[in-house]
């Protein structure tokens, strides 16, 4: 079909018109006749199934009877209020139809004596069965119209019910659509994809996802679109990752030299693990192509990120360059800087930090060794991303927690070389594989998915508020053992000041409980000015004090071995990922940990999920997954990201059968033909073009 008619305005569709036109534009982004053939329904009423009075059962669910109207009359019950009562009858029995308002309009377009069908959800008053507000429609009309067995119900807002756009309405539009457009729809796919994968043609897809005769031809359509809209998604994004390979040269670090070899084998504080040894290899082979380096490294927190990170470094050093790290803030950063500075302190390199509060004076020289090349390591906020800020040959960059940097700041960081550094993103959010394949398909992914030698599993335990006085006594019995204690309040921006009270009454009462001198307690929340806050928290690291409470400002980066009991106030409160970050702060030593999430009695059934998910296991990634289920994944990666993830039809948790295989096709048909050369693989490289040109992957595809 000429993709003309498709970019038509939607108000030259018969039956739209202008103030309907813009209606559908501000409220559905309905904007020309393309945009309303994929504007899918969100689920389907089962009308292949004509009941009998006699039939109907008390259940509230929609039917549809054929009958006739032997009587209107308007019956009065209540004062002023009228209502329109028609009796409608079959060989079974009769019923009510009544109307509370439009009666003029209602009683003008009942036919009497005449066979219709009529439709709607039935009550029982008494003996009697009555509907309200029925569909009707003759019988020879309904026999003659498009309108399939099963029926759509498309996406809605109130505006447009309130002026008169119903679903019904939709439906008339859709079936006009397809009329003026005849369904010649171009094919999107080459005939042996479509025979390999035994899918329906592009036509009878958009058919019957807007006129389905069964439920069979409704799950081949939807089959067959999910399919569409995933593949062309995988195709972009591997694509974009080849032609990275191919045109970005990459430094390659030829090398693994004296640096890297001496630490190896002479300065490492414990033994890799299997993960570690295996994603150290994978950047090895990055860097030592000529592409550049492109990856994300995944481990839980605690999986020894750092150390993989710090290697990546010394290779960069060793083939003469320079590696930065930047991380989302100060403390993180900090202590990334502490964590490094103890692994190179025999190795002779020199690392420096810069972050919103260096000092002058020390800027001055970090910008000078930059440039001349004498600093070898730069740790830092933000404060990396300044123009002031230029390297001799930045050779690595490492960023921490990818989903707190946008994407244009990692471009900045690119940009800081005529050959763009290689780059390793490291995250502790576990990403479920679905998601990481449709949000970074682009760059290469490692996990660490194991837990150095010695850390025991952190158990984890739900109590109520009212075991409160057991939970008190085990924290003296872990204390009188020598180790130390987080108490986390939730941070809820809207409503600080109840935040910071339910902080403070949290911190007196455990002051009543835990009383000096026997005890000692930190505190830290938002407010504290950064000197207060290392200071507290310095006290706390150095052992000084039993118990920190905190709000989750601790959430990030902080690493205090001896802490053995982790303690989440309201802990309904909080989602679930943040549930395994907090968790993450204790286990950090050799001895047994715990988690203690105290809620109170009245919990949701997500937030019940949420407390039996962190009781049940400790692997992030099942705990993703469970999160991506519970929330959807825009919430989960944050709006900056969630614009690849306006999909129409798939879903990706539900759909991720679909789209791995979407992606596996993509993968095999790229490799054979990345071009897309071959005269079977033109559609799809027209397809991909127009794809290229808009953001929005539905509008062309017809």
């Amino acid at each position: 079909m000429s993709n003309n008619l498709l970019e038509t305005p939607i108000e030259y569709l018969k039956g739209v018109g202008p103030s309907r036109g813009q209606l559908l534009r501000k409220e559905l982004g309905i904007h020309k006749y393309g945009d309303l053939i994929n504007f899918f329904p969100n689920r389907y009423i089962d009308r292949t199934r004509y009941y009998k009075i006699n039939e109907l059962q008390n259940t509230g669910s929609e039917v549809q009877l054929i009958g006739k109207i032997i009587n209107i009359k308007t019956v009065e019950f209540a004062k002023n209020k009228k209502r329109l009562v028609a009796t409608f009858v079959d060989e079974t029995g009769a019923l009510d139809l009544n109307w509370f308002q439009g009666h003029k309009w209602v009683r003008e377009s009942l036919k009497l004596n005449e066979p219709c069908v009529i439709f709607g959800k039935c009550s029982l008053y008494g003996s009697q069965f009555s509907m309200a507000h029925p569909e009707i429609e003759l019988l020879s009309e309904h026999e003659k119209s498009l309108r399939s067995a099963m029926q759509p119900v498309y996406p809605s807002t109130e505006t447009l019910t309130n002026r008169g756009i119903s679903n019904r309405t939709i439906n008339k539009l859709m079936e006009q659509l397809f009329i003026e457009t005849q369904a010649l729809f171009t094919e999107t796919f080459p005939s042996y994809l479509i025979e390999e994968l035994k899918l329906i043609s592009k036509k009878a897809a958009l058919f019957n996802i807007h006129f389905p005769k069964s439920t069979e031809a409704l799950s081949k359509a939807q089959f067959r679109l999910k399919f569409e809209e995933l593949f062309f998604i995988q195709l972009q994004l591997i694509t974009k990752n080849l032609i990275r390979k191919h045109k970005i040269k990459g430094h390659p670090f030829t090398k693994v030299g004296e640096l890297f070899n001496d630490f190896y084998q002479n300065h490492l504080p414990f033994q890799l693990t299997n993960a570690q040894k295996r994603v150290i290899k994978e950047i090895r082979s990055d860097m030592g192509s000529n592409a550049q380096m492109n990856r994300l490294l995944q481990g839980d927190v605690g999986s020894g990120k750092t150390i993989v990170a710090f290697m990546s470094m010394l290779l960069a050093i060793d083939n003469g360059f320079q590696a930065c790290l930047m991380a989302p803030t100060e403390i993180l950063a900090n202590q990334h800087f502490i964590g490094l500075s103890e692994l190179a302190q025999t190795l002779g390199i020199n690392i420096k930090i810069l972050t919103g509060s260096t000092k002058t004076a020390a800027r001055k020289i970090i910008h000078e060794e930059l440039e001349n090349g004498s600093l070898h390591i730069l740790i830092g906020t933000h404060a990396l991303l300044e123009d002031k800020v230029k390297f001799q040959n930045l050779g690595l960059s490492v960023i921490d927690e990818q989903h707190r940097f946008g994407v244009e700041q990692r471009s900045k960081l690119w940009k800081k070389n005529d050959i763009p550094p290689h780059v390793l993103v490291m995250t502790a959010t576990p990403i479920p594989r679905t998601l990481a394949m449709s949000l970074y398909g682009d760059l290469d992914i490692s996990v660490i998915d194991e837990l150095p030698p010695g850390r025991k599993p952190i158990q984890t335990v739900h109590r109520f508020d009212s075991n409160r006085l057991k939970v008190w006594k085990f924290l003296r019995d872990e204390i009188a053992l020598g180790r130390q204690i987080y108490i986390v309040y939730p941070l809820i921006q809207e409503s600080e000041k109840m935040d910071y009270k339910d902080l403070m009454d949290g911190y007196e009462s455990i002051s009543r409980d835990f009383p000096l001198p026997q005890y000692s307690i930190s505190i830290l929340h938002g407010k504290m000015k950064p000197a207060d806050k290392d200071s507290e928290m310095k006290r706390f690291s150095e052992g000084k004090t039993n118990i920190m409470v905190a709000t989750t400002v601790i959430e990030v980066g902080v690493n205090v071995p001896n802490a053995s009991v982790m303690i989440i106030e309201s802990a309904e409160r909080f989602g679930l990922s943040q549930l395994h970050q907090l968790r993450g702060r204790v286990g950090r030593g050799a001895e047994q940990s715990y988690c203690i999430l105290m809620t109170s009695h009245k919990l949701s059934a997500d937030s019940k999920t949420r407390m039996e998910t962190m009781v049940s296991t400790n692997d992030g990634f099942e705990i993703a997954e469970v999160d991506l289920k519970l929330r959807g994944p825009g919430d989960l990666m944050g709006t900056q990201q969630s614009g690849v993830l306006n999909l129409q039809i798939a879903d990706i948790v539900r759909d991720r059968d679909i789209l791995s295989l979407g992606r596996n096709y993509a993968l095999k048909i790229l490799k054979e033909d990345p071009a897309l050369q071959k005269p079977e693989h033109a559609v799809l490289k027209a397809v991909f073009i127009e794809l290229t040109k808009k953001k929005n992957i539905w509008n062309y595809i017809s």
